[in-house]
């Protein structure tokens, strides 16, 4: 088996485990996801925000926050999975189609 498509396979099986991030803390009665906390979670959590964590946390705003489209906040688990496996399939299409130009512009050959 050619190893892009070993590639492509395993980019699959995390995209469809990617709704593990949303069921594992429901089944874990935690409050979320480790590592996917907002700066009000965090100060929540640790006692404090870090100076440099809240100067750049208005910085980046996700494209789709939460995982999620707008208004599926309250949808059912079903629902919200559907909404992370999308996110990671647009993510990882993302990073593939601008991989794929990099490639592109940077083996131009010169004529």
């Amino acid at each position: 088996m050619k190893t892009i498509l070993k590639f492509w396979i395993g980019l699959g099986i995390l995209v469809i485990l990617s709704p593990l991030g949303l069921i594992i803390p429901g089944l874990l009665k935690s409050s979320s996801a480790w590592g996917e906390w907002g700066v009000e979670e965090i100060e929540k959590l640790a006692g404090y925000v870090p100076r440099g964590l809240a100067k750049l946390s208005s910085f980046w705003n996700a494209p789709v926050p939460d995982y999620a489209f707008k208004g599926w906040e309250e949808k059912s688990l079903t629902q919200l999975s559907f909404a992370y496996i999308f996110s990671a399939i647009a993510g990882a299409a993302a990073v593939a189609a601008l991989a794929y130009l990099a490639g592109k512009m940077l083996t131009k050959k010169k004529n």
